[in-house]
């Protein structure tokens, strides 16, 4: 086979600005040259690839099918060489990117960082949260902790997550409305998060209400949260009884925040997993804190 000349880096970072911006004039001013000097870089790409990647329009330029392949596959290129070159000029050993979900960050791994940095004070963390599945290489995410049903790539599972009603033990303890039994619920607010909405084998109100066999309470009733957190921090302020997730309710529970005034617990689908970035990065800091994690994980088992 012969031999492929050597790629014009220039050219495929120009191209690859101008890709993403759709726009000669915005990729010139992120990489601080000229809209020309744009243009010609990318003309000398499409002449050593012998094809067009671009459609030039008057005022406009629109991707080719092959500047669309090329741009998507070149997007996380750059974006990798950037973080390594991050982490060359970096102490590296010392900072980790962390990213989860907001629930999980307050209510599980926020009251717990102090003993991780107790054990490794020479690493930095940052924790990053939201709902939305990270790219690791254009985000820089080292380590992510996901509550999702499995599946994904270089991932171990941390905890099982059990569903279980909890409310505050000043709500559990109204002598004017006792939960005694399950079908007392019905003189009670239920509170609902979105995590559990349409997602199958996710235990929601109507789910642990068959299960309980309190077919006469209404489960629709009740605020409806965007997250668990929200959900369960309206549990602790009074405000009615949500379905707890066992990971996120245990030191509320153990503070006596929150109580569990039934033992029915309902098998969850979703677990929380600790997901590595592609290609399992192997740096000590990392596998230091995927331990810790699991040391974690394990201590709240006994």
């Amino acid at each position: 086979m012969k031999p492929r000349r050597p790629a014009p880096l220039n050219a495929l970072r120009a191209f690859e600005a101008a890709a993403r911006s759709l726009s000669f004039q915005t990729a010139a001013t992120q990489l601080f040259v000229t809209p020309a000097a744009v243009s010609h870089q990318i003309k000398h790409l499409e002449d050593h690839l012998g094809t067009r990647l671009f459609v030039r329009g008057h005022r406009s330029v629109e991707l080719t099918a092959e500047g669309t392949a090329l741009a998507a596959e070149l997007g996380a290129a750059f974006a990798r060489i950037d973080l390594a070159l991050d982490r060359a000029t970096a102490p590296l050993a010392a900072h980790l990117r962390v990213s989860t979900v907001e629930s999980f960050a307050a209510k599980w791994l926020a009251p717990r960082l102090h003993r991780f940095h107790r054990d490794h004070p020479e690493l930095k963390l940052r924790i990053d949260t939201g709902n939305e599945h990270s790219d690791f290489a254009r985000d820089g995410i080292d380590v992510a902790i996901r509550y999702g049903a499995g599946g994904y790539a270089e991932a171990e599972k941390l905890m099982d997550a059990p569903v279980f009603p909890v409310c505050a033990s000043a709500l559990a303890d109204d002598p004017q409305r006792p939960l005694a039994r399950p079908d007392d619920l019905r003189h009670h607010t239920l509170l609902h998060d979105d995590s559990a909405t349409g997602r199958a084998g996710v235990p929601d109100w109507a789910a642990w209400l068959q299960a309980a066999g309190a077919g006469g309470v209404d489960a629709t009733r009740g605020p409806l949260f965007s997250s668990i957190y929200l959900a369960q921090e309206a549990a602790v302020a009074g405000h009615g009884v949500t379905l707890g997730v066992a990971p996120l309710v245990q030191d509320d529970l153990r503070h006596g925040r929150l109580v569990q005034p039934f033992e029915l617990a309902l098998p969850n689908a979703y677990a929380f997993w600790v997901v590595r970035a592609p290609g399992r990065d192997t740096r000590p800091a990392v596998d230091a804190f995927c331990r810790w994690l699991q040391q974690e994980a394990h201590v709240e088992d006994r």
